[in-house]
């Protein structure tokens, strides 16, 4: 009998796998903080005995080489991949045995980077599951435009071709398990969670149903902007990322956060956008910790700033941490715990804005800016009439393109519209975030254009 265990990382839309058998196990991609793998294995009871990526990961920083360290597994990384640290090479076709009638096979599966490779877990020899990393994912595949511009039609045409070899040479009962494709940007188009096989994607997977240049054709057209740290994790991956060290970081007082944002430094607000709208400290940040934190946060911080945390207790400081080390935010400078109250100097006021919904801005004045912070995708599905588009990717180099006014802005649900509203806010704009589904928009009267065919 096997076993497969999911680790997941909601934050990043990621997932790393534990399997194995009675007493050896195999990790696949697993998350930099490795202590949940280890956790994992001692609930199982099983030695990690081999570590194993699908490829040098672009999106976050992996936990492999650690991982490998601390248990002392084999490190399994694709042979065409370019790495600083020893490793165990693996080819098309190599084979590890994990215990009697366990084995893992390697398969080159080539598209999301050149040298990807996914594993085919074997019970008696008959492939039980296929973690196929960035190429097959549920629905879909990986993005091929990540590891250089140049190549990516090529890449795209591997990853058609790598999946359709996943289809022809596996069994309809395989089960498939990628890593990216729960909301990771490495996915080159929306998907859900599974549980899927190799039978039900052979019958809609769009690499699957669609000939090859029909399936080109979308998957350029759906490729959207790349966020910025990306190109920070792969260098990382391929030198050997650091161990991770997830302490406390040191406490700031009041006039160690306004020295600190005077010399430029970030201070992120962590608390729930309901909550840093009604009252935070000026020129700070909001990126809620319950949101896509680390995605959003390595995309809009500038890469090396200094970044203060402000988190409403020690258990949500210590989860940002947890989910910033994964992008390559290792150390917090300093943080603060409690309440914005607290966390400026005596004589000085907190800063706030209103939060809105879509309904509200139907009797709002008319000199007011409405600013769609979705991403281009998101706009083209439909959006308010006069409406300024800067995605908020784009929007801290941008926000002098605003118009006077008040600032209303907006996303799909409020999340993003709260970090663009703290970009504005600490520029010093008169904004309100709206706190709603894009779909209330049409339903409140609002005029909304239609879908682009």
């Amino acid at each position: 009998m096997f076993f497969i265990d999911t680790i997941e990382v909601p934050g990043l839309g990621n997932r790393g796998y534990l399997a194995g058998g009675a007493h050896t196990a195999v990790v696949i991609d697993p998350p930099r903080d490795v202590d949940r793998v280890i956790a994992a294995a001692a609930r199982r009871g099983v030695r990690v005995a081999h570590v194993c990526e699908t490829h040098v990961h672009n999106d976050y920083v992996s936990g492999g080489l650690q991982l490998a360290r601390l248990t002392g597994a084999a490190y399994l990384v694709p042979a065409g991949a370019r790495v600083a640290f020893r490793r165990v090479a693996v080819d098309d076709g190599d084979r590890v045995e994990l215990e009697a009638g366990l084995a893992l096979r390697a398969l080159a599966t080539p598209g999301h980077t050149p040298h990807h490779t996914a594993y085919v877990l074997e019970e008696a020899g008959d492939a039980r599951a296929a973690f196929t990393g960035g190429s097959l994912l549920i629905g879909t595949v990986g993005r091929p435009d990540l590891v250089e511009p140049r190549l990516t039609g090529e890449l795209a045409r591997a990853q058609y071709t790598s999946a359709h070899r996943l289809a022809a040479e596996l069994p309809d009962e395989t089960a498939v398990l990628p890593t990216h494709g729960f909301g990771s940007f490495c996915s080159s188009a929306p998907t859900d969670g599974g549980p899927t096989t190799i039978g039900k994607e052979r019958g809609g997977n769009e690499a699957l149903v669609k000939d090859i240049e029909t399936f080109l054709a979308g998957l350029a057209a759906g490729l959207d902007d790349v966020p910025a740290y990306y190109t920070h994790m792969s260098p990382l991956n391929a030198a050997g990322p650091a161990p991770v060290d997830l302490t406390a970081p040191p406490l700031a007082d009041a006039d160690e956060i306004a020295g600190r944002l005077a010399a430029g430094e970030w201070a992120v607000d962590l608390r729930d956008r309901a909550a840093f709208a009604e009252g935070h400290v000026a020129g700070s940040f909001n990126f809620e910790a319950d949101g896509q934190l680390a995605t959003y946060l390595a995309w809009l911080l500038p890469w090396g700033r200094p970044v203060t945390l402000l988190a409403a207790s020690a258990h949500q400081l210590a989860d940002a941490q947890r989910e910033l080390v994964r992008v390559g935010i290792d150390r917090p400078a300093a943080a603060a715990i409690g309440s914005p109250v607290d966390w400026v100097r005596r004589g000085e006021h907190l800063r706030s804005f209103p939060h809105a919904r879509f309904a509200d801005l139907t009797v709002a004045d008319r000199d007011v800016v409405v600013l769609d912070v979705r991403r281009d995708s998101e706009r083209a599905t439909g959006h308010i009439v006069d409406s300024l588009h800067l995605p908020v990717h784009q929007l801290r180099d941008r926000l002098g393109e605003i118009p006077p006014g008040t600032v209303w802005v907006h996303c799909a649900g409020g999340m993003r519209a709260a970090i663009a509203a703290s970009l504005a806010d600490a520029a010093g704009r008169e904004v309100v975030a709206v706190d709603d589904e894009f779909a209330a928009a049409r339903e409140a009267g609002l005029a909304v254009t239609a879908a682009r065919a």
